[in-house]
């Protein structure tokens, strides 16, 4: 029996003794690793919850989280003496062989935080975008939601959306109404612009300040084209040029101002 203690005695001496602090090591590396881990992750997870969207900031923070703790197994597998720089080469490649099999989805994401970041628009801002345009309904990770004018749902890919013009209609809080309206060459152009003016003075969603723009903007083959352009406030845009297209044809009428139709003067040459 004793000499079975002996041999125990000196195995754990010559194989098990020389690696046990290394074991512990490991262990306490592993085991507050995890926790410091933790308390940061959470910690970032706070300050980027408080400066990004709650959905980025959390997809963000999971990332850094799994980084994190992948960094802590690896210094607890070297403090073990296990050879951890072909670990370090598989997940470097295994990374890469994701990144590239997702790299248009990585590419949405990323749009998407600089669309949640920079924001050239916001939820219910009207745009034009990504090839598309529409009423901003959601801005996702991957994706932005819009509803077309005639009530169609449409995904446009953020990666789209930035790689291209973004205008947004809904930003500034007027816009000017560009309208051209022909009239005859035989009109008197004071009374075209005297109605023009009556029309847009009568109008209470017209601004007085920028003050409307008439002039005759261009002498046309069939007509004299004059340029009406009033501010309004930008949610007033549509309805104002329809009304006011609508609104100048009869007083156009009333007040017998011809509106010239495309035409063109052939002559004949009669040879004997």
């Amino acid at each position: 029996m004793d000499q079975y203690l002996s041999q125990l005695e000196t195995f754990a001496n010559e194989n098990l003794m020389p690696y046990a602090w290394n074991i512990i090591a490991a262990l306490v590396i592993f085991i507050v690793g995890k926790w410091i881990v933790g308390k940061l992750a959470a910690w970032l997870g706070r300050v980027m919850d408080k400066k990004l969207d709650t959905e980025v900031a959390k997809f963000l923070g999971n990332i850094i989280h799994v980084l994190l703790f992948v960094f802590v197994i690896i210094a607890s597998l070297d403090q073990l003496g296990v050879e951890t720089t072909s670990l370090v080469a598989i997940l470097g490649a295994a990374g890469l062989a994701v990144g590239l099999a997702l790299k248009d989805s990585l590419g949405n994401f990323a749009a998407g935080v600089m669309l949640i970041m920079f924001k050239p628009f916001r939820v219910g801002h009207y745009v034009e975008a990504g090839g598309t345009s529409g009423t901003v309904k959601e801005i996702r990770i991957f994706a932005t939601v819009m509803n077309s004018p005639d009530n169609k749902v449409i995904t446009v890919p953020n990666g789209s959306i930035m790689s291209s013009n973004i205008t947004n209609y809904s930003e500034l809080p007027t816009r000017r109404v560009d309208m051209v309206f022909g009239v005859a060459y035989d009109a008197d152009l004071s009374v075209v612009k005297k109605v023009l003016e009556e029309v847009l003075a009568a109008d209470e969603r017209v601004l007085k300040d920028p003050a409307p723009t008439i002039v005759v903007g261009e002498l046309a083959d069939s007509s004299v084209n004059f340029l009406c352009r009033p501010w309004v406030k930008s949610g007033d845009y549509w309805p104002v040029l329809w009304d006011t297209t609508e609104t100048v044809k009869r007083r156009f009428d009333e007040s017998g101002i011809g509106i010239p139709f495309p035409q063109m003067d052939v002559h004949l040459d009669k040879s004997e």
